[in-house]
């Protein structure tokens, strides 16, 4: 497989064959490659089954077909073995990082996010994209040789947003905002935040409903604003291999070392990329702070608060495992507690909340 993999992807593609290797060697398998391992360890590791409960943008609960973290990793796993394939590049690795860069995603989605910060604030911080990184170099332990998934070096730089790492993390990071543009999008109009009327000042939307009706002109809701959902998603994905292939061409990008010797080349055209920014601009505006989002996020966050204080009060709440490291020379007083309910997911302080409160 690792030889289909040089006859195949562009030479400027990784190739698990020419992987710097893992933190803990180990030996190779006999039937596959080391991006696909990667994959298999993120996909059986508990914190990718937690996403099941953290949430996107709407609580957990609150619909049955809105998204949840677990499902919107999904759908960036397949955008970016779409756009992968079509570059020619390593679908496996790009598909391993979307998996894995959410991992570290608090409960109650970007509100959540905020509150740990604030919560972490004299004790190191809170970041998500950091938070994955440790889940799957230490908080995982599936292993008895060494903590952690002992992930490919390639996928955990993959998961360190500020690095110019690899094309196919690249395309893991844009396939991850084209995905939620969309779906954003899509579970606002379920849960009756946006109305085709507000949506009708949005370019990224108006194209796509245009070219929808033009084909569709009797389709009606819900089916209608699904088929235009698929377009923007469609047009998003569509442009963006078209302009990342005319960077790669034009820069004469020839090697993976030339890769970290540019800017971002995987991108959306300017044009697309300004009605991106408008469209970021219209869904804080509409969704995110729309009072039946604002509100509800609130209490949950100050219930995730009061869990985080009840932790720092007793440690000894947060297990085994999580006072095992409390008592390591390397270790904050609470740093333990950012370990514990950051991966977690909702369940964790429900759960919490209703044992104790």
């Amino acid at each position: 497989m690792e030889a289909d993999e040089g006859r195949l992807l562009a030479p400027f593609a990784q190739k698990s064959g020419q992987s710097r290797g893992r933190q803990f060697p180990e030996p190779r398998h006999a039937y596959r490659t080391e991006f696909q391992r990667d994959r298999a360890r993120i996909i059986h590791s508990r914190a990718f089954r937690r996403l099941e409960y953290k949430t996107q943008v709407f609580l957990n609960g609150t619909g049955d077909h809105l998204r949840t973290r677990l499902t919107h990793t999904i759908e960036v796993a397949s955008i970016s073995r779409t756009i992968a394939r079509a570059l020619r590049l390593n679908e496996d690795l790009a598909e391993a990082i979307a998996l894995a860069h959410d991992l570290g995603h608090s409960p109650f989605g970007h509100s959540g996010e905020e509150m740990l910060a604030e919560c972490m604030r004299e004790h190191g911080g809170f970041e998500h994209n950091r938070q994955s990184l440790r889940v799957v170099e230490l908080l995982e332990n599936p292993y008895p040789k060494f903590p952690g998934l002992n992930l490919t070096l390639e996928v955990r730089e993959g998961l360190q947003k500020n690095q110019v790492s690899s094309l196919e993390a690249q395309i893991a990071d844009l396939a991850d905002e084209i995905t939620y543009y969309s779906h954003d999008l899509d579970d606002a109009i379920d849960f009756d935040i946006l109305n085709f009327a507000q949506l009708e000042e949005v370019d990224v939307w108006k194209v796509a409903a245009d070219s929808v009706r033009a084909r569709y002109p009797h389709l009606r809701e819900p089916d209608l604003h699904k088929l235009i959902i698929r377009d923007v998603i469609d047009r998003q994905v569509q442009d963006v291999i078209v302009t990342s292939a005319e960077q790669i061409t034009s820069l004469k990008v020839q090697s993976r070392d030339d890769i970290r010797n540019q800017p971002v080349l995987i991108r959306y055209g300017d044009e697309l990329a300004e009605a991106n920014r408008a469209l970021r601009k219209f869904l804080y505006q509409n969704v995110y702070y729309h009072p039946r989002v604002a509100e509800v996020n609130q209490r949950a966050c100050e219930m995730l608060r009061k869990v985080f204080e009840s932790y720092l009060l007793d440690p000894s709440r947060l297990g085994d495992a999580a006072t095992r490291r409390r008592n390591t020379p390397d270790w904050g007083i609470s740093r333990p507690t950012k370990s514990k309910p950051a991966p977690q997911s909702v369940a964790l302080p429900m759960d919490f909340a209703r044992r104790h409160w």
